[in-house]
């Protein structure tokens, strides 16, 4: 397992990071979390009051709905989904993510 970057998520990065693991499909929060923790290879975990207030938020801001349902484990459970405007709000994030990563490299290596 890798090493978590400065004990969870760097600043900006959750609503991307719940954006992408949404765009695979309707999740509950701890499915959203496992997901993520799983496929960054434990470098990326996200606090469970972090992960519902930014569910909240994008709930509010229309990129994402919920409905309950009944978990894996058989207990109810609110699933999350990504709405249309969610999927033009991951692709900006996505893009502009990118730039901002390409830039970073760049100053990491150094004088041209």
């Amino acid at each position: 397992m890798g090493r978590r970057i400065g004990g969870g998520v760097l600043p900006g990065t959750a609503d991307l990071l719940i954006l992408k693991s949404l765009s695979e499909g309707p999740a509950h929060g701890f499915g959203i979390s496992k997901a993520l923790r799983t496929r960054s290879e434990g470098v990326v975990e996200l606090q469970d009051a972090a992960l519902y207030q930014a569910l909240h938020r994008m709930a509010r801001k229309g990129w994402v709905t919920s409905e309950w349902g009944v978990s894996d484990q058989g207990r109810r459970a609110k699933f999350y989904s990504l709405t249309p405007a969610g999927e033009r709000r991951l692709a900006q994030e996505e893009e502009d993510f990118r730039r901002y990563i390409q830039g970073v490299f760049r100053v990491l290596q150094g004088p041209a």
